[in-house]
């Protein structure tokens, strides 16, 4: 693959993830709400979702989807749906006092806090990835884009390997920025009622995502 033609892809995959999407809706929410702290399991799960719509695409899973229309509509309908849970979760979370409590942990173990905390953004990691790889936009869309910076005169799995490895490298910066920002904002939300206002916002937004995936026609994402 040449530079010119890797720098094209670049360009082209910074331009279409700068675009926010439900993906990047899921991580200002969840930074609005949580903080810095979940930046890198949000990260992981984008960059993990990313990198599994990418290879289903070169592995064929794309062009099925492209021409099954009840397949396509049945990943669609998981998708919204996932992300209308979540949104609904979100929607519902409990807001901490902002006065100091007494740490409801008091007592436990440092192990047993690490491996709490380790669950929870476990979690949020996976919410992450499955919203980002449940997208049946992005699968067939990805079918449409990569082969046209694939040159079948060389080795496929190379140029595989580099467009993957710039596309996903690019998502995870892209949903770490979005997410510092956000969480940026969402540390001078101190007052409960401001942070449960936020909750419901981000809630009521991915819902309302979801009920946009719903609208998407293979036609629109060939």
């Amino acid at each position: 693959m040449s530079f010119d033609t890797w720098l094209a892809f670049a360009t082209a995959s910074f331009v279409m993830l700068a675009i926010p999407g439900p993906t990047i809706l899921l991580v200002v929410s969840y930074a609005l709400s949580h903080g810095r702290s979940v930046a890198a399991a949000v990260v992981i799960g984008v960059a993990l979702g990313d990198l599994t719509a990418m290879t289903a695409s070169m592995l064929g899973l794309g062009a099925l989807l492209a021409t099954s229309a009840t397949l396509f509509t049945a990943l669609k309908w998981v998708g919204a749906a996932y992300l209308a849970w979540l949104g609904v979760k979100l929607w519902r979370a409990p807001v901490p006092d902002a006065a100091p409590q007494t740490d409801a942990g008091a007592g436990a173990s440092p192990a047993q806090e690490a491996a709490r905390d380790a669950k929870g953004l476990g979690r949020i990691a996976f919410h992450a990835f499955a919203v980002t790889a449940l997208n049946p936009k992005s699968i067939v869309f990805f079918v449409a884009f990569l082969p046209l910076f694939v040159d079948p005169a060389r080795p496929l799995l190379a140029q595989t390997v580099i467009l993957e490895a710039t596309f996903v490298g690019l998502a995870a910066l892209n949903a770490a920025a979005y997410g510092l920002m956000a969480a940026a904002v969402g540390n001078r939300l101190t007052r409960p009622s401001v942070r449960r206002m936020v909750n419901r916002a981000g809630g009521t937004a991915m819902i309302g995502a979801a009920a946009l995936a719903l609208t998407w026609r293979r036609a629109a994402a060939s």
